[in-house]
């Protein structure tokens, strides 16, 4: 395991070796990502997959693609649990291997079990401040999506209640269909 000293750079940080331990840049600090579950991780392949189909030639989808932002006027690089970011924004030719280099259009953030809704509300806030347009922070023992807006109070959503977004128009979904797809009962 690399030993990482406790304040780093943005480009100390990006130079990092790969390894089994997915860090995130927070505060100057390299620090460890928790390993998702069962549960987080069949939520994040049910909304991959959804996600996939409904934005086809309209923009990347990514799993824990680690995004380049700023936080309190610092770097940050966190890595959500999944993001989509248009071709209008990022083009699709970019070929790079490298942090997601725009805030995205959307972040979505599963709650594992030691993190709690509160955590995630300020981490959803700190990526509204950074330029993201959406969070969708989604809690699987609630079975509920809390969506946060730049503009507006989150909404929280759950069972047959749409997720239409006008930044979305081709995304379709409910809370109910993306629970029975990850086969959460």
């Amino acid at each position: 395991m690399t030993q990482i000293k406790s304040q780093i750079t943005l480009q100390e940080f990006l130079a990092l070796p790969e390894e089994d331990i997915t860090y995130e840049l927070v505060d100057g600090e390299a620090k460890a990502k928790m390993s998702p579950k069962r549960f987080h991780s069949r939520l994040t392949g049910a909304i991959y997959t959804l996600l996939l189909l409904g934005a086809q030639n309209l923009g990347e989808v990514g799993i824990e693609w680690a995004v380049t932002l700023k936080r309190q006027g610092r770097d940050w690089v966190p890595i959500p649990d999944l993001l989509y970011v248009s071709y209008s924004r990022l083009a699709s030719e970019l070929i790079e291997d490298e942090p997601c280099p725009i805030p995205p259009d959307l972040v979505i953030e599963i709650i594992s079990p030691d993190q709690s809704f509160g955590e995630m509300s300020a981490k959803a806030t700190d990526y509204l401040d950074a330029g993201v347009m959406r969070v969708w922070v989604v809690d699987a023992r609630a079975k509920t999506i809390t969506i946060f807006y730049p503009d507006a109070r989150p909404q929280t959503k759950s069972g047959e209640d749409s997720l239409e977004d006008s930044l979305f128009a081709w995304l379709q979904i409910t809370p109910q269909q993306i629970f029975q797809q990850a086969g959460i009962p």
